[in-house]
């Protein structure tokens, strides 16, 4: 199913949030998510730090996830890392840095966890960048990644930036847009 399908049979839309959109009832297992939505993405909107999306029905948001601009950085990964992400670019266009758009937060309402939102959101960041008009480069997806969402990230094709980030409760994750 694709999103265009998920969205058909919930009977909701996906709307990037403006500064005069009604949020509707949301909550997620995750207080801090929930927080983000109802009181920090108007400001994330209105200082230009992210855009923030809603899957939303006439009556509640059953979704939304947060995009804004990000980079890998040489300096922040080993080395084997580094080759491994450095072979998949042609030798003239390798460089230090290589720009990403990062998912800021992404969160599913309680009651449709599990339907498939979360993986056909990331596949929807995919399109944005990869069939998508985009309106400058972008090569990766980035993520700091929840210790409860790693399992899902790597289902979808994200991998660890770095090992020294194994004990913490997020870690940084990335996806190869090439791979698509």
């Amino acid at each position: 199913m694709n999103l265009r399908n998920l969205l058909t049979a919930t009977n909701s839309r996906l709307i990037r949030l403006e500064e005069d959109t009604l949020i509707k009832p949301f909550e997620s297992e995750d207080n801090e998510l929930n927080d983000f939505l109802h009181n920090d993405a108007r400001n994330y909107l209105t200082t230009l730090l992210a855009a923030t999306y809603l899957i939303q029905t006439n009556d509640e948001t059953l979704a939304y996830f947060s995009l804004s601009n990000d980079s890998l950085i040489r300096s922040d990964m080993e080395s084997a890392i580094w080759n491994r992400i450095n072979r998949a670019i042609p030798n003239e266009k390798r460089r230090r840095t290589y720009p990403a758009v990062k998912i800021g937060r992404l969160a599913v309402a309680k009651k449709y966890a599990g339907m498939g939102f979360g993986k056909l959101i990331l596949l929807t960041v995919r399109e944005m960048y990869v069939t998508g008009q985009q309106r400058s480069g972008c090569r990766f997806i980035m993520v700091d990644a929840y210790r409860n969402a790693f399992l899902f990230y790597e289902k979808n094709g994200f991998r660890f930036l770095t090992q020294t980030d194994v004990d913490d409760e997020t870690r940084i994750m990335y996806f190869d847009l090439k791979a698509v």
